[in-house]
């Protein structure tokens, strides 16, 4: 295996940075096929005699898919892990961040057609990331000569966690203890019974939000009514529709964000009053918001990342028209008091044409959404032998989860309702605080 190791540097707080590039089969079932390039930053605290042979290692994996580490948040929430003895590691998971990417340019370079790009695509779920995992931990690990040694803690956020399954399930192993946040996935080979779940908690965050923000019922239905009857583009030459619009509303799984939506109704009320139409300071304010042009693995593997052997179908649009409240096409057609509600965390076909960088792979995903030929994820007999220590912070879907949770041995939760999607960057030292008290399995 080809391991480039940069020259390291000190970070203010005496962290020591050491970046590497690891080289990893695309297809592990190939192994003399094509590859590709991993990153992984290493944080170490100085300080420390022989920090970087003594002190264990901590994984983090973010959330996603398609997500690479956010490296200014990973200095912050490094030095609050470091104080709990660790050294860190960061990933950028295949096709992400400095990590080779997946574009659609590079696709286009390469001339390859939808049914090579949706076969590339299969290769970049949890399965192979947690591959590339036992890859970089051998390298830096199997020197040790104590067995307990070769083995690292993991700390998944979101679909981190979906990822630190995977790893509970087949190389187990290799991991001393696991860490989640918002991330214990559901147990299921097809995402219906996700967004099923989904639909009544977007509900609820649409019911507050329109009681925050009352006018907003008559403001939101003007400004898709302006869209519905305009060509309006963004900045990079995408398409701002009725239904993008409406895919605002992912915001409302994150602390502050119904007040950051609620300002872009606001700036484009504004706009429509002033100029009767959108300003570039709005599109572009709607664009910067939206990551699937920047991040196109969360698009089309998005619905994917629940299936074994069952084909998504695209299973968040199908679910969505069984709800009036969120079918522009119904509410229109009501008294203007009716608001028309936002989606959450979904994709939706027509996604692949209003966003700019998403239409070149318009036919690969909808191959991959009609595709079954998905391999596990998870191995349920597995998780139930289960002896590695799993501490998670739990504010998702209860009902889901607990499902889950029911099925994986040594599971400790803390289980809140007062904390968002992004809890851990919000209340970073009071959820690592608790974490870490259930790592002690201590109890009254």
């Amino acid at each position: 295996m080809e391991v480039t190791q940069l020259d390291p540097y000190i970070l203010k707080g005496s962290i020591k940075v050491i970046d590497r590039f690891f080289s990893v089969p695309v297809d592990y079932a190939k192994p003399d096929g094509p590859h590709i390039r991993i990153f992984v930053r290493n944080l170490i605290p100085l300080g420390e005699a022989n920090a970087e042979s003594d002190l264990p290692y901590l994984l983090h994996r973010a959330g996603g898919p398609g997500f690479g580490v956010d490296l200014s948040f990973s200095v912050d929430l490094g030095n609050a892990l470091h104080k709990k003895k660790y050294q860190t590691l960061w990933l950028d998971p295949r096709g992400t961040g400095l990590s080779t990417p997946i574009t659609a340019d590079i696709f286009q370079a390469k001339q390859m057609d939808d049914e090579a790009i949706a076969e590339y695509f299969k290769h970049f779920r949890a399965d192979n990331i947690v591959r590339d995992c036992e890859t970089i931990r051998h390298f830096l690990l199997d020197g040790k000569k104590n067995p307990e040694a070769r083995k690292w803690t993991i700390f998944g956020q979101s679909f981190g966690g979906f990822c630190a399954a995977t790893y509970l399930s087949f190389h187990s192993d290799g991991l001393k203890e696991v860490f989640v946040t918002g991330g214990i996935p559901p147990m299921v080979d097809s995402p219906d019974a996700v967004y099923e779940a989904l639909v009544l908690k977007v509900e609820e965050r649409n019911k507050v939000y329109y009681a925050k923000y009352p006018q907003d019922v008559r403001n939101v239905r003007r400004i898709l009514d302006f869209l519905e009857n305009s060509n309006v583009v963004t900045p990079n030459g995408g398409n701002l529709t009725v239904s993008r619009w409406l895919q605002l509303g992912i915001g409302f799984g994150f602390h502050g964000g119904i007040d950051r939506v609620h300002q872009l109704v606001f700036q484009a009320i504004t706009d429509l009053d002033t100029f009767g139409k959108l300003s570039y300071g709005l599109l572009d304010s709607v664009q910067r918001t939206q990551s699937f042009d920047t991040n196109p693995i969360y698009a089309v593997l998005h619905e994917p990342i629940y299936c074994q052997g069952q084909m998504s179908s695209w299973s968040a649009h199908r679910i969505i028209q069984k709800n009036d409240k969120f079918v522009w096409g119904k509410v229109k057609l009501m008294s203007d008091d009716v608001p028309i509600y936002f989606v959450g965390e979904m994709i939706f076909p027509d996604m692949f044409e209003d966003y700019h960088h998403l239409r070149p792979l318009r036919g690969a995903a909808e191959l991959l959404a009609q595709d079954e030929d998905w391999p596990m994820l998870y191995d349920k007999e597995a998780l139930k032998k289960n002896q590695v220590k799993v501490n998670a912070a739990t504010y998702v879907d209860f009902g889901l989860v607990q499902q889950t949770a029911s099925v994986i041995g040594n599971v400790e939760q803390f289980i809140t309702n007062q904390s968002f999607h992004n809890g851990l960057r919000k209340h970073t030292e009071s959820i690592l605080t608790v974490l870490f008290d259930l790592s002690k399995r201590e109890h009254d």
